[in-house]
């Protein structure tokens, strides 16, 4: 009986997370400045991998794979956002078509 739970909750934190996924691909494809899509990159590969590897680590049970995909969360979880802001801060620092974006967007 605790299995089929463990595999409903995993299944559904892995759909979930697929969801969010395919979410942020066509967030990355709807926009067109840089910055818009790395947003949506960035945002939904946080979440989306939170939510497929922990289906997985609520699928795998209490055991040295969870605790690795765990870790593998934590570690995403650091990394990602500052990586996304450093790409963030390198575009907005080296990008010349600034002036041309913002007038775009004002009419």
């Amino acid at each position: 009986m605790i299995d089929v739970v463990q595999f409903i909750i995993g299944g559904l934190l892995i759909v979930a997370g697929l969801f969010i996924l395919i979410m942020s691909v066509l967030g990355v494809y709807k926009f067109k400045y840089v910055l818009n899509r790395m947003h949506a990159a960035a945002m939904g590969d946080t979440l989306g991998i939170l939510f497929v590897l922990g289906g997985l680590a609520v699928m795998s049970g209490l055991s040295a794979l969870s605790l690795k995909l765990l870790l593998t969360i934590v570690m995403l979880w650091l990394t990602s956002p500052v990586s996304s802001h450093l790409i963030g801060r390198l575009e907005v620092n080296t990008n010349s078509d600034e002036e041309k974006h913002y007038e775009e967007v004002r009419h």
